[in-house]
C-alpha cells in the first residue's frame, strides 16, 4: 500500500492532481488508514501511471476514462481504443499543421531590417488581419 505522497513520488504526479483524478473518477477512491490517510494499492499506482502517460500524450480526461473502461475488459476487441487513438492522432496532426502555418507567418512578418516602426512589417501585419488572411 502507498500513501498519496509515495504515489506522487513514484509517478511524478502532484498530490493535488492525484486528488483531482480521484474526484474525476480516473482513480478509484483510496482506502483509508486508521489515521484517515489515503492508501493506494499497486493497481492504483499502475492506473495513475497509465493516466499520467496518457495525459502526457495529450489525451483528454474523457478519452482516458473511456480507455480505462476498455482496459477493464481485456477480452473485448480493441476497435474502440484504436478509434480513440486515431481521432487523437488527427487532432495532433491538425495542431501541427496550424503551428506550421503560424511558424511561416511569424517568419514572414519578422523579416525586419531594423528600420523604423513606421515601416515595420510586424506592426503592419498585426494591424491588418485581412492582409494576413488573404495572402495565404
Amino acid at each position: 500500500m502507498y500513501s498519496i505522497g509515495q504515489l506522487s513520488k513514484r509517478t511524478g504526479v502532484k498530490v493535488p492532481t492525484i486528488r483531482y483524478y480521484e474526484q474525476m473518477g480516473l482513480l478509484e477512491a483510496a482506502e483509508r488508514s486508521d489515521g484517515n490517510q489515503r492508501r493506494y494499492s499497486k493497481a492504483g499506482l499502475d492506473r495513475l501511471a497509465f493516466v499520467r502517460h496518457s495525459r502526457e500524450l495529450g489525451f483528454s480526461i474523457d478519452d482516458i476514462r473511456e480507455l480505462l473502461e476498455l482496459s477493464a475488459h481485456p477480452e473485448k476487441p480493441c476497435g474502440n481504443a484504436h478509434a480513440i487513438a486515431v481521432r487523437h492522432l488527427e487532432e495532433v496532426q491538425d495542431r501541427i499543421a496550424r503551428l506550421r502555418r503560424l511558424e511561416m507567418e511569424l517568419q514572414r512578418i519578422s523579416a525586419c531590417d531594423g528600420g523604423t516602426v513606421a515601416d515595420c512589417k510586424v506592426i503592419e501585419t498585426l494591424a491588418d488581419h485581412e492582409l494576413c488572411v488573404t495572402e495565404h
